[in-house]
């Protein structure tokens, strides 16, 4: 079978220049770039002419130059943790709200909680110069950011704090939210409370046990180690951790989950039980409300609209001290953190 030919002028990475519109249109180089950054002095005619050669060539405004000349890419960019999980899909659609409000367009990637992905992701943004970076942290070492946050890179984190570096950051409160689940708990007549969460270098894994501990120590409340479970969040590590608490003579009564993937497994060993368990997870999740799941809501999108309002204001010039915001959780009773003990 013969191979189709192309012609030249459609070979793909040849883009139409602005000398090949004026050429088009019949008008000087100058002309075509006061009508593309929008400048005064070009007749409507001419700017007519000038638009129509624009569309019929594809030719599209080359913003490496105007980098170059304003020193600002009109671009942001934001490292998650994870782009499958759920938590993260309107925390990142407010942060490209706010960056679309300030005419900017936004680049993100995921670091599947790996450190050296993060940061490999982080610095390549700022390679491809950003003007600004939001960074859900899977490290705990972020001085890599130092040189470019002096270079003007305006930088701020968000569901985690940075690590070893003074930075913006805004937080749900994860201290509070577990310690008021578990309260939620206590008061339903619980004394037996299981706590599964997730890696115990997580920033907010540390915080939700924290909160743990200290709801059980406001009941005067002893704490069993096998009551407590840091770990993957994998399925198969979560149902064996659930499966151990309800297991031997004096299993818990309930249960609190540290995040919205813990939830999802748990719930699912859960609902195979004779015995009813009581559960609070932190997180909503999907469905959480037909379910009747009792949960410690979040709100994801307020936290990145926060943040990303935080980076806004840092590239328009505030310059105070690094700043900490912590949001408030609701804790939000559907039926399963309700259940007393069997």
């Amino acid at each position: 079978m013969a191979e189709p030919t192309r012609s030249p002028a459609h070979r793909y990475g040849n883009r139409p220049t602005m000398k090949d519109v004026a050429a088009r249109a019949g008008v000087g180089l100058k002309t075509v770039s006061r009508v593309v950054n929008g400048e005064a002095g070009v007749t409507p005619d001419t700017e007519r002419r000038v638009q129509e050669a624009i569309e019929a060539l594809g030719f599209r405004r080359n913003d490496s130059a105007r980098v170059l000349r304003k020193g600002r890419t009109a671009s942001v960019g934001l490292v998650l943790e994870d782009l499958a999980d759920p938590f993260y899909g309107p925390l990142s659609r407010a942060v490209e709200e706010v960056a679309r409000a300030h005419g900017a367009l936004l680049i993100n990637g995921s670091s599947a909680e790996d450190p050296d992905r993060e940061q490999e992701l982080a610095l390549a943004l700022c390679a491809r110069r950003v003007d600004g970076l939001i960074v859900i942290p899977a490290g705990t070492d972020h001085r890599y950011l130092e040189p470019e946050m002096r270079a003007g890179i305006a930088t701020v984190f968000v569901d985690r704090p940075a690590g070893r570096i003074d930075a913006d950051v805004v937080l749900s409160d994860s201290f509070g939210g577990a310690r008021a689940g578990v309260a939620h708990l206590i008061a339903h007549g619980h004394r037996r409370i299981g706590f599964i969460g997730d890696q115990p270098r997580i920033h907010t894994a540390v915080e939700r046990l924290r909160g743990y501990r200290a709801a059980m120590e406001d009941a005067e409340l002893a704490v069993d180690d096998a009551w407590v479970s840091l770990g993957s969040t994998e399925p198969e590590r979560v149902r064996q951790a659930t499966a151990a608490m309800l297991s031997g003579p004096d299993p818990v009564t309930a249960v609190f989950a540290g995040n919205n993937r813990v939830t999802v497994t748990a719930v699912r060993e859960l609902s195979g039980r004779a015995r009813p368990v009581a559960f609070v997870g932190f997180d909503d999740i999907e469905l959480a409300d037909l379910l009747g799941i009792t949960v410690i809501a979040q709100d994801a999108a307020a936290l990145g609209r926060t943040a990303a309002e935080r980076l806004f204001r840092r590239l328009d010039g505030v310059d105070d001290a690094p700043a900490r915001t912590v949001l408030d959780t609701v804790l939000i009773p559907r039926g399963s953190g309700e259940i007393p003990p069997a």
